[in-house]
């Protein structure tokens, strides 16, 4: 979602080539039984998605799109998928009340906590007037945003489908991101509604390059925004954890995160760059809404983003670079695929007060479960250090406490900050 000033942004108008919708092969066909993340696939889906006139969330545009998408997510074995309806109100970015659809895909789980994945599936034209007739006809890709983030999670839905989880992971293609947020506003409302457990929500939304149009360009990073957590919703412990995970990350034959990985760091050649905010200045995207909520909830965006692109005819399949998305969408996996085993978390995680020159901790738990402890520096925003421990107690010989921060995990879980 953008703000109307920066759709004030002059752009370079040439001809826009409209491809013409329905590529000749089908999506089942493009390496359905490989194990890891497919440029190809991500290609496919962007090029057929950004092949409608636009998918603008007040048009029948977006619900074939969204018929489109819940028809490929039918032909994952293992998946429950619905149509999720709620209604948009008319106002400044929606000429009439109107129910709208989302994608909602489910990956069952042996329990009933939940970690989510989406991007939103809707785009727009920031540069004619928001009328029925005019969003019709208004030429409005977006390949970078959002199909980018919509067909990640695709992707990671498809290599996720190929095991069992202890969770359930949830794969979203949001609609009316772009007229304020309404489609994840209602999914967030449902979820606190329904009491679901959502351990955390994984947004990406515009992740398909690493360059911008006046030659700044990063293909190795990604950033990940999340706000400060004085509500106890857990983001910033989230987006910690996942940074966390890419740097151990070992390729081990499994595009699988493994909790052995902890303890053999390493300097991943693609960095997840931590971004202490909730969004870009004048942004907003549908992590927020889970946030509101209470939930934990990040967001990727793309390092350099191509403002004249965005919002526009020019936002085409051309600009993304497919190896690059793969590559976020392979932290995501990471992160999904972790959160999705992750064994029960401590509670009441403490460090005793006395005068050594070493850290005891202490917390409440499972006596036979494996857990993780983390330290940093004070001033470090990441994680430095881990040691995998079993019990209740942990001794972390010669590391004073004054100038370190610890916290707790459990396996493939988010550290619990020690108090």
């Amino acid at each position: 979602m953008i703000a109307p000033i920066v759709a004030l942004i002059c752009l370079n108008r040439g001809k826009v080539v409209i491809p013409r919708p329905g590529p000749s092969k089908t999506l089942a066909q493009i390496d359905a039984n490989d194990p890891d993340i497919s440029p190809a696939r991500l290609k496919f889906i962007t090029a057929h998605l950004a092949a409608f006139v636009n998918r603008n969330t007040s048009t029948d545009h977006l619900e074939r799109a969204a018929q489109w998408v819940y028809e490929q997510y039918k032909t994952i074995p293992g998946l429950k998928v619905r149509l999720f309806s709620y209604t948009v109100h008319k106002g400044p970015r929606i000429p009439a009340t109107k129910k709208v659809d989302e994608v909602v895909a489910v990956l069952p789980g042996r329990d009933d906590q939940r970690v989510l994945m989406g991007g939103h599936l809707d785009s727009i034209n920031m540069y004619v007037p928001a009328d029925i007739q005019t969003l019709e006809t208004a030429r409005a890709p977006g390949a970078d945003d959002d199909l980018s983030g919509m067909a990640s999670t695709m992707e990671v839905a498809r290599v996720m489908a190929r095991k069992h989880w202890q969770h359930t992971c949830v794969f979203i293609a949001f609609s009316g991101e772009e007229q304020g947020l309404f489609g994840s506003h209602a999914l967030a409302n449902y979820a606190k509604d329904h009491q679901w457990k959502i351990l955390g929500f994984l947004n990406n939304d515009i992740i398909g390059s690493g360059h911008d149009e006046i030659g700044q360009r990063n293909d190795h990073m990604v950033r990940l925004f999340s706000p400060s957590d004085p509500f106890g919703h857990g983001s910033r412990s989230l987006a910690q954890y996942i940074q966390w995970i890419n740097v151990c990350h070992n390729s081990n034959g499994s595009p699988y995160f493994s909790v052995l990985d902890k303890l053999r760091p390493d300097n991943p050649k693609f960095q997840v760059q931590l971004e202490f905010r909730l969004d870009r200045y004048l942004r907003g995207g549908d992590h927020y809404s889970f946030i509101r909520a209470g939930y934990p909830a990040v967001r990727f965006t793309e390092p350099y983003e191509s403002f004249t692109h965005q919002h526009s005819p020019y936002d085409l399949p051309q600009y993304v670079d497919f190896n690059y998305e793969a590559k976020v969408a392979e932290v995501n996996l990471l992160g999904v695929s972790s959160l999705a085993q992750a064994q029960a978390p401590p509670t009441d995680v403490r460090i005793k007060l006395n005068l050594s020159h070493s850290t005891n901790l202490s917390w409440k738990g499972d006596p036979s479960q494996t857990y993780v402890v983390y330290w940093r520096t004070t001033t470090s925003p990441v994680w430095q250090h881990a040691v995998c421990v079993t019990g209740l107690h942990a001794r972390i010989g010669r590391v004073s406490k004054d100038d370190n921060i610890f916290a707790v995990g459990a396996e493939g879980g988010v550290p619990v900050l020690a108090r």
